[in-house]
């Protein structure tokens, strides 16, 4: 039986968005120093927003609010792949990382999708 949800660290969505952070600041770590006022930096700010507001809308006060937050979240994904593909290019990420990061965000946008599915059908 699931957990009830008392807060948004009991969020699956949140928790696999941190581990996504997290492994975005060990790859970046590698980048080259020129570019850590750059796409080091919009990277890390972009998936950090990913958890960020999957927390803020989980605080809000109504499941309108938690669905526009998630909806942001989802953005942030979508900035974070496009970078990863960025940096890939510039020769920044092996394919090793590139894969896990990549199927990460995947897994992310897999459980943000089925959260906001469930939240828009709950009458």
């Amino acid at each position: 039986m699931d957990k009830p949800v008392r807060s948004y660290q009991d969020l699956v969505a949140w928790q696999k968005a941190m581990d996504l952070v997290t492994k975005i600041y060990q790859v970046s770590h590698k980048f080259p120093r020129e570019e850590l006022s750059a796409l080091t930096s919009q990277l890390r700010r972009a998936a950090v927003s990913v958890p960020s507001n999957i927390a803020e809308g989980q605080g809000r006060s109504s499941r309108k609010e938690f669905l526009y937050f998630l909806g942001n979240a989802k953005g942030s994904l979508s900035e974070v792949e496009t970078q990863i593909l960025i940096a890939r290019n510039l020769g920044y990420i092996d394919d090793e990382d590139l894969n896990a990061l990549l199927n990460l965000s995947a897994e992310v946008g897999r459980i943000l999708n089925g959260l906001l599915a469930s939240l828009r059908n709950k009458k």
